[in-house]
């Protein structure tokens, strides 16, 4: 083997190849570093003394499925200039590794398209070296993002666990990256977010969150110019989430058990839209009989499209009437839970209507979110936390393909 095929290889270069030895189907690599190239580790002068070596094995790229070692006498060495007497460095691995950096990239190249274990198993490695690896570069490439220009972001929480375990995610909307992830949620998680955006110096123009008070007052207090946009999914899902509730207790309160038998079979089609009911299953007539039977049911059901309505009008002016008009027919509805919505709406009003000034949502941050859930349910958890978040901020450069 030649001096040069270490280097064209293995990616090592300036040593000299010595021998190669084949133990139990194992190829060790004997190499060693000529004198004249020998440095000073602290002042890099090449006026040193050699004190001796110390011998170290590193595991490098197999060659097929054999594993191959690098075996290499580190020279220790007396500077004649600083007079420090220390190890000189090793060029084609880090410090305290047992493994080159060519073996590294093999590793990560590998984790693009295989499990931990997977890649363990097919490099003959344990799966903690795997996930040590893949740990260290995570956290070279993605343990402090920058969020210099950061200009629109997204806030929400993902519950991790159970024991009401939840990570806050902050999104930049504008490129897809996560750019924080916090313990716990409401506005303390988002403490460490708030200092390292004031160094940054960015000025954030909105901010796209669900109609939590502790978001709220988090943005407004840290965030005072930038504008706070509702985001029309979560309004959706309240909405939804009362009217099955009022559809539950209607079924409690009727008396006529061919009615409780006609309300308990629409809980699904009540949120369904009109155009996506299918007509092989008769959903549409199913529907409509629920409705005839039960106005207040059936009042509830329309204000639930007229809502929907008001993201589909031409500009704010439009919307922000329309919205004048849901709250008021809802308001004077004389049902408690279109009042109680009407309120709701009412007091988030000029946040739903600032979609018209930065159509922004939670979306982005929504398909993330159940990405992350995919990547745990995969990994059937994680029992390391910092490795789990930098997994999350490193999310938007994952790819998912079938194998096989």
């Amino acid at each position: 083997m030649s001096t040069s095929l270490l280097y064209h290889c293995f990616g090592i270069r300036g040593y000299q190849y010595v021998r190669c030895l084949f133990v139990h189907g194992w190829t060790v690599i004997k190499i060693r570093q000529q004198r004249q190239n020998l440095r000073c580790p602290a002042c890099n002068t090449r006026h040193v003394k050699l004190r001796g070596t110390f011998s170290r094995v590193f595991r490098t790229r197999p060659i097929g499925l054999k594993p191959v070692f690098i075996e290499f006498p580190i020279p220790r060495v007396e500077c004649l200039q600083c007079g420090t007497v220390r190890r000189v460095k090793v060029q084609f691995a880090d410090p305290r590794r047992t493994y080159t950096r060519a073996f590294e990239q093999l590793v990560l190249s590998l984790s693009q398209h295989m499990t931990i274990k997977s890649v363990a198993q097919l490099l003959c490695v344990g799966w903690d070296l795997v996930k040590e690896i893949q740990k260290r570069n995570l956290h070279r490439r993605f343990a402090k993002p920058s969020l210099k220009g950061l200009k629109i972001i997204a806030i929400d929480e993902i519950s991790i666990g159970k024991g009401q375990q939840f990570l806050t995610i902050v999104m930049d909307l504008a490129s897809g990256r996560v750019v924080f992830v916090g313990e716990g949620k409401g506005a303390d998680a988002l403490d460490p977010f708030w200092r390292r955006l004031r160094r940054s110096k960015a000025r954030i123009k909105a901010v796209a969150i669900d109609m939590s008070q502790a978001y709220i007052s988090a943005v407004t207090s840290h965030l005072p110019d930038a504008h706070i946009v509702f985001d029309h999914f979560h309004l959706i899902k309240l909405y939804n989430d009362k009217l099955t509730a009022y559809r539950r207790q209607l079924y409690h309160e009727v008396q006529d058990d061919q009615a409780r038998k006609v309300i308990k079979g629409t809980r699904w089609l009540l949120l369904k839209r009109r155009e996506n009911l299918n007509p092989e299953r008769n959903e549409e007539d199913r529907l409509n009989k629920a409705l005839e039977l039960n106005a207040p049911l059936a009042a509830c059901y329309y204000m639930l499209d007229d809502l929907r309505q008001i993201w589909r009008q031409p500009d704010k002016a439009h919307a922000k009437a329309h919205l004048i008009d849901w709250v008021y027919d809802a308001g004077s509805s004389g049902i408690k839970m279109l009042r109680d919505m009407a309120l709701t709406v009412a007091k988030h009003f000029h946040g739903i209507l600032a979609y018209y000034d930065h159509p922004i949502s939670t979306g982005p941050l929504e398909g993330t979110n159940n990405k992350i859930k995919t990547m745990k349910r995969q990994a059937y958890g994680f029992r390391d936390k910092e490795f789990f978040k930098l997994k999350i901020l490193g999310i938007h450069m994952t790819k998912y393909a079938l194998t096989g």
